[in-house]
């Protein structure tokens, strides 16, 4: 006894040595790079153009009946109008009927080239919240160091930095030496058969890129467990997307001669036990690069268990689990968003349906997932389809190439209190459809976002910072300098 009780203490120690040493020898990751004062800017001048293409109402309906293209048209003439030097030194081409493929050939052509991703349309805004705004959603206007409008962060803000870029590097007598292509989707929000139809332009001209950049993850504060200051994520990975909808069939008829359980109370039990039977967190992929990269800068008590997932991870992923941001980032998530029954309160429904959105954490696939719903339902009588394409989990991108380094080092040029750890992003981006076009894709725009702005994004009162958008421009022309140069 005596011997088991030494070789449990020996154990112990040893033990809590090596989580001792592997937590005191963290080093920093964060690229040691000189300052920049970055491209001069006119912040009124460029905030008043991003407030005028926040007026053009190019929205994405979910019904394709609802779609108006006039928006969509007059944006194109608007850019051509606004950013000459642009559309002087790139070929435009229109794909899908309003999606802008723009190229600027390199000096030296046979360099793999850059794709930069952006997405000229928006969602719509909910019926009954337009009094909510404090300036109106459609207005542009720039107010309080703000500019408003839908669009602002999700995804004009982009999309109109990277062209004040370029346009400010055309005057300035910047020639790439790799070519430059900007691909700007008109249906992101639902779907991207415009990214779809330019991905296969860009397939047959055999266009293979050095990497490809997208809107996805920003400058975040508050965000992360143990890092109070700002946070830029760089996501390396992007979850899947798979949309499901449960449906039962039964006769109809009055509800006063309702059946012991109708169609709609069936289903409601089989999205409780979908909601109970959540599928197992993970720490993997990019989340476990972020946190390593994220651990060194921790303080000690969370530097420990970061820095010792092996022994502390079911701690963290129960930590993490209790926040909606950051359980996303360990789990395949479950929502359900719709539900239809019949058309009046007293009529039982002979159909009716729930829809249930799944994000795929990387690792898992849809048929993991269909495979997980028909065996927690448990229940003949309901009917699983699944709605519109199936968008599997994305590759993860490498965090040890010189087309990453590229995004800390520009980052942390332009704003050196910045952290840079790499990222998985949670929603659906146009990149997903590039993923046979490089094997560098990575998704971040600059747009500094506070506690609380999340909830903006398809939200009331989106805006983004005039001195942001200024920064988001220096950060584009800065990165086109040292990669496309």
């Amino acid at each position: 006894m005596r011997r088991l009780f030494t070789a449990a203490a020996v154990l112990i120690v040893l033990v809590a040595a090596v989580v001792l040493v592997r937590t005191l020898t963290l080093s920093s990751r964060q690229l040691d790079v000189v300052p920049v004062a970055g491209m001069e800017v006119d912040e009124s001048a460029a905030a008043a153009r991003l407030g005028q293409a926040l007026t053009y109402r190019t929205i994405s309906h979910q019904n394709p009946a609802e779609f108006d293209p006039a928006p969509f048209v007059a944006f194109r003439h608007h850019l051509a109008q606004t950013y000459p030097g642009v559309h002087r030194v790139m070929q435009l081409q229109v794909v899908a009927g309003y999606s802008l493929l723009y190229t600027w050939q390199g000096s030296e052509p046979e360099e793999a080239p850059i794709i930069l991703l952006a997405h000229s349309d928006v969602v719509p805004v909910d019926p009954g919240t337009e009094a909510d705004w404090i300036q109106p959603p459609f207005s542009g206007a720039v107010a309080d160091g703000f500019i408003w409008g839908r669009g602002a962060i999700d995804d004009k803000a982009s999309l109109v930095a990277i062209l004040e870029a370029v346009e400010a590097l055309v005057g300035a007598g910047f020639r790439p030496r790799r070519s430059l292509y900007l691909a700007f989707g008109h249906d992101e929000e639902i779907g991207g058969d415009g990214a779809r139809a330019m991905v296969e332009l860009l397939r047959q001209r055999n266009v293979r890129a050095l990497y490809i950049l997208d809107e996805g993850r920003s400058i975040s504060e508050g965000e992360l467990p143990g890092i109070e200051g700002p946070v830029a994520q760089i996501g390396i990975a992007e979850k899947g997307y798979m949309t499901v909808e449960l449906a039962v069939e039964q006769d109809g008829g009055h509800s006063s001669r309702p059946p012991a359980t109708t169609g709609l109370g069936i289903l409601g039990r089989a999205v409780s036990r979908l909601e109970s039977n959540q599928r197992p967190a993970a720490i993997r992929g990019a989340v476990r690069e972020m946190f390593a990269t994220l651990a060194p800068e921790m303080p000690f008590s969370q530097r420990l268990s970061y820095a010792n997932l092996w022994l502390f991870g079911a701690r963290v992923k129960a930590s993490m689990a209790q926040a909606t941001t950051t359980n996303a980032m360990i789990r395949t998530t479950t929502a359900t968003t719709m539900a239809q029954g019949s058309y009046k309160e007293n009529i039982l429904p002979a159909r009716a349906s729930m829809v249930v959105n799944f994000r795929l954490l990387p690792g898992e696939t849809s048929a993991i997932i269909l495979e997980h719903i028909r065996k927690t339902v448990a229940d003949e009588r309901v009917v699983v389809t699944v709605l519109g394409p199936i968008d599997e989990p994305s590759n993860v991108s490498t965090v040890d190439s010189e087309p990453f380094r590229a995004l800390p080092r520009t980052v942390r040029q332009l704003f050196p209190d910045v952290l840079v750890p790499p990222a998985l992003v949670l929603g659906a981006t146009d990149s997903r459809h590039y993923r046979d076009l490089s094997a560098n894709i990575y998704r971040f725009a600059p747009n500094r976002m506070k506690p609380g702005d999340g909830k903006r994004v398809h939200g009331t009162n989106e805006r983004t910072g005039v001195a942001t958008f200024a920064d988001m421009i220096r950060f584009y022309a800065q990165l086109l300098r040292t990669t496309a140069g």
